[in-house]
């Protein structure tokens, strides 16, 4: 672990100076392909085509780059201080037959700096529009690690609670509490002024009732993906 502290360390001095102004106005759309498990505690993996869209109009957003496809409106209550509300795609569980769905919800998000590089943090909650389903509420935190050569690249955080409804319906038994954390790291190339290629991968460890679950075959999953999208 200390070898670690020290590494993420070396990474952030070496950031030469990304600053935010410089790609929060970056708007993308694509598409890609994210391997990723059957569903949350699944030996099995499958692939998926994803959207990716990163878009931040005065008020309205869309996004897929802070874990879910998501949009809706923000404001600005202080400087790169926002708080907003979102309609939020929910994957849904085959093994427990939930059907893929729709959440709503409330966020806050803050684009701050840890000395040279660039911090995101994230607060959002999730209501699922069937309310049987449940809520879950997230917390990220995403670092810029490198900027050069047209590359850009970052690490990132989460954890995510869930409800009792939330976790009783997706893995047939347990109580509400920490669902998962998840490590990872994405990154985006410049192949030319208006293509390029984002990618990601993380590790994510089902926590509490959710890695107790019966049904649950590893408690660890790993998520990858690659995209190429627009810039406009």
């Amino acid at each position: 672990m200390k070898r670690k502290l020290v590494l993420l360390g070396l990474l952030l001095i070496a950031v030469p100076g990304w600053a935010q102004d410089e790609y929060k106005d970056y708007k993308l759309l694509g598409a890609g392909v994210r391997s990723r498990p059957d569903y949350d505690g699944a030996d099995k993996q499958e692939l998926q085509l994803i959207p990716m869209v990163r878009y931040y109009g005065r008020t309205l957003f869309a996004r897929t780059t802070q874990g879910v496809l998501e949009g809706g409106a923000r404001f600005e209550l202080a400087k790169d201080l926002f708080a907003g509300a979102q309609l939020a795609a929910e994957e849904g569980n085959d093994r427990t037959d939930v059907d893929p769905g729709a959440s709503i919800g409330l966020h806050v998000e803050w684009d701050t700096e840890l000395g040279p590089a660039p911090l995101n943090l994230l607060f959002r909650t999730r209501h699922h529009l069937d309310s049987d389903l449940g809520s879950q509420a997230d917390l990220r935190a995403t670092v810029g690690v490198y900027r050069g050569g047209g590359l850009l690249a970052g690490v990132f955080g989460q954890a995510t609670w869930a409800s009792d409804e939330w976790v009783s319906s997706y893995y047939t038994a347990g109580g509400g509490g920490l669902l998962f954390t998840a490590l990872g790291v994405e990154g985006a190339y410049d192949l030319s002024r208006r293509w390029v290629i984002l990618g990601s991968v993380q590790v994510r460890w089902l926590q509490d009732d959710a890695a107790r679950s019966p049904i649950t075959e590893r408690k660890s999953n790993y998520f990858a993906s690659a995209s190429l999208a627009y810039r406009f």
